[in-house]
């Protein structure tokens, strides 16, 4: 096409010298260039206008959805830009089947094949792009994420690009661009050491299941304390109860501590354990006038018979002396309020009866007796545990006086002051 058009146009400008022949070949060029864009343009005109149209309106009618995400992510419409590159491919040997060498046809191929590589490149982006949404809509992706693969695997076509493209530029093999890369290791090696420890990070964190979106982790090295809401090849993002956000390194996952609440969602509870620290002086046994109160409670009433029965089966057993205090087995007001919290507990609709559930003394300390309460609440959810968690102990903090019991509280300013001790910085002192 080229020689004929040359020649065509040779024949025609004869007259105006010596000169006529590049001027023919210059403007057989041109006349070609303007054919092979007008037919590009065309090419690309009937891929979009029509093809893609009429794809994208047999996608929209389909009852499946996953096809929804490949037109929704622009695949299609991207792969569509393979059809000018193909036209100018196919066009430069058709232009100059007689001249193989020829500089043009070299400059047309490299640019239509260096474009086609590109677009590819951005066609596969897309393709895995919609694959992570297409997984991300089961319920396996909760517990395997696989954003972390899909990202490395971009990398790696990234890099496969890359060398096509200057391989095709420089017109040598890929294979002797791949050879020449050992000498690079080391620098690759320290370039994408982050994304090289961020995968290998991911297939482990993948593969024992260690943390997903929507877990709750706590890393207090990084500040973070809230629900994964993404993991990436590098990156663990955490949104903070305080709605901050919180970038980890992956692999800092692998190599430090975390805690992950996963496990207390899982099981339907959440754990309360908390003391009420008992002033030790309040603490006696309870005479027969107390126990008579104590009984006009509904939730000790059986408690207290049954209690009353084994202390009576154990003084006839054992043949107890009961004239004197020491010889005789007797109720304490700390062992009927721990008795009364753990019915209470037993009761309480909040709190899970298939769970743990003690009430039970610490070692005492400084600072009174420690009666632990250690139980679940059935609601796991933040706002509403804290207040199943308060209404408890307020409760039990407004009952405490009813068994003659006290709550330990360090004196205060008000406490001294009731003894008379003067103020600081008050006259006289």
């Amino acid at each position: 096409m080229y020689d004929f058009l040359t020649h065509w146009i040779h024949d025609h400008l004869g007259a105006l010298g010596p000169g006529s022949q590049t001027l023919a070949g210059l403007l057989a060029l041109l006349l070609l260039a303007i054919g092979i864009f007008t037919l590009s343009f065309l090419a690309n005109l009937i891929a979009k206008r029509y093809i893609l149209r009429v794809l994208g309106y047999i996608i929209t009618r389909t009852k499946n959805k996953w096809d929804d995400v490949f037109l929704e992510r622009k695949v299609f419409n991207r792969l569509s830009h393979l059809a000018p590159a193909i036209v100018i491919y196919i066009s430069a040997a058709f232009v100059f089947p007689a001249h193989e060498t020829h500089p043009m046809e070299m400059l047309m191929r490299r640019a239509a094949m260096v474009y086609m590589i590109v677009v590819s490149l951005l066609v596969l982006n897309s393709f895995f792009s919609a694959v992570a949404d297409i997984y991300s809509n089961f319920d396996i992706s909760r517990n395997r994420p696989i954003k972390g693969y899909i990202q490395a695997l971009k990398i790696i076509i990234y890099l496969f690009a890359g060398i096509l493209i200057i391989s095709t530029i420089i017109d040598r093999s890929p294979l002797i661009l791949l050879s020449g890369l050992g000498a690079l290791t080391a620098i690759l090696l320290l370039v994408f050491k982050d994304t090289i420890l961020g995968f290998v990070a991911g297939i482990q964190l993948a593969s024992n299941n260690m943390v997903r979106p929507g877990d709750w982790i706590s890393m207090p090295k990084y500040g973070a304390d809230g629900d994964v809401i993404d993991v990436t090849l590098t990156m663990v993002k955490v949104q903070n109860w305080d709605k901050t956000i919180s970038y980890i390194p992956i692999y800092s996952l692998i190599s430090d501590s975390f805690t992950n609440w996963r496990g207390m969602s899982e099981s339907g509870g959440r754990r309360i354990k908390r003391a009420l620290n008992i002033d030790m002086t309040t603490i006696r046994f309870m005479s027969d006038e107390d126990l008579a109160k104590m009984r006009k409670i509904t939730l000790l009433k059986d408690y207290l018979a049954a209690k009353d029965k084994e202390i009576d089966d154990h003084h006839r057993t054992t043949q107890t002396d009961t004239s004197h205090p020491a010889n005789v087995r007797r109720q304490t007001n700390i062992g009927i309020f721990r008795a009364y919290v753990e019915f209470y507990l037993r009761r309480h609709p909040k709190i899970h009866q298939e769970m743990t559930l003690i009430v039970r003394q610490l070692a005492p300390t400084s600072e009174g007796l420690p009666v632990e309460i250690y139980c679940f609440s059935n609601d796991q959810a933040w706002a509403a545990y804290e207040g199943i968690q308060g209404d408890i102990f307020d409760h039990l903090l407004a009952v405490v006086p009813l068994f003659e019991l006290q709550v330990f509280q360090a004196p205060s300013g008000r406490d001294f002051k009731k003894l008379g001790v003067p103020e600081l910085g008050a006259s006289g002192s």
